[in-house]
């Protein structure tokens, strides 16, 4: 893993020559070695057509492609970061939580409606996130940004896991979502978000909840 977190607000990653990190742009706080930072048309290893995807999605956080060699210091906002290996398997994460990545990983877009039917539709007006979200997929680490920091929350065959849409930051694993009124519908004419939902998830794998329901 070329991350180590230095807090709960800032990570560390090492640069080497002939590999590639990816960022969130405005998010190097400070650097040491011959870097270089530029940047990214195509926003990782997903090419051309998954950038376009991610642009007609209304997915596409700004990226910088990060080079050389050296340590390079990142963080934004003030958040708090969490630090996620893939193994091989696929992550789903809204965008705007990215904050960095290693190279290797190959990003694309998936649309959560074809999870959820109407209610995965319904998500990403209630949760204010897209109908789209990001993935990122192969062997590599991934930086992510949360309020009040993440737990990771075990999903099990026979225990799925309900979240607070607003609260939740991403998944991995083979899992199923969808979006389901926790109160009736006439109560719910009028109120925001909140309650109102509840995010289920289903299967086996994992979901990282922020201890928050504020976005970032």
């Amino acid at each position: 893993m070329p991350f180590r977190e230095v807090n709960a607000k800032m990570v560390e990653a090492t640069v080497v020559p002939g590999t590639t990190l990816y960022s969130q742009r405005g998010a190097m706080l400070a650097y040491r070695g011959d870097v270089s930072f530029t940047p990214s048309i195509q926003g990782g290893q997903g090419g051309l057509m998954s950038m376009i995807g991610r642009r007609v999605a209304n997915e596409a956080t700004p990226l910088m492609t990060v080079e050389g060699s050296g340590t390079v210091m990142f963080g934004h906002g003030g958040h708090h970061i969490h630090l996620i290996q893939l193994t091989g398997d696929t992550l789903y994460v809204e965008a705007d939580r990215l904050l960095a990545f290693d190279g290797t990983l190959r990003q694309g877009t998936m649309f959560m409606g074809s999870q959820g039917g109407v209610m995965g539709m319904v998500r990403g007006q209630v949760s204010g996130q897209g109908l789209f979200t990001t993935t990122l997929q192969g062997q590599g680490a991934v930086a992510v940004m949360a309020h009040g920091g993440v737990i990771e929350v075990p999903i099990a065959p026979d225990a799925p896991v309900h979240v607070d849409p607003q609260a939740y930051v991403a998944h991995h694993g083979e899992v199923r979502n969808k979006l389901s009124a926790a109160i009736g519908w006439r109560e719910m004419v009028g109120r925001g978000s909140g309650e109102a939902f509840q995010l289920e998830l289903s299967g086996q794998g994992t979901v990282y909840v922020q201890a928050s329901e504020e976005k970032l």
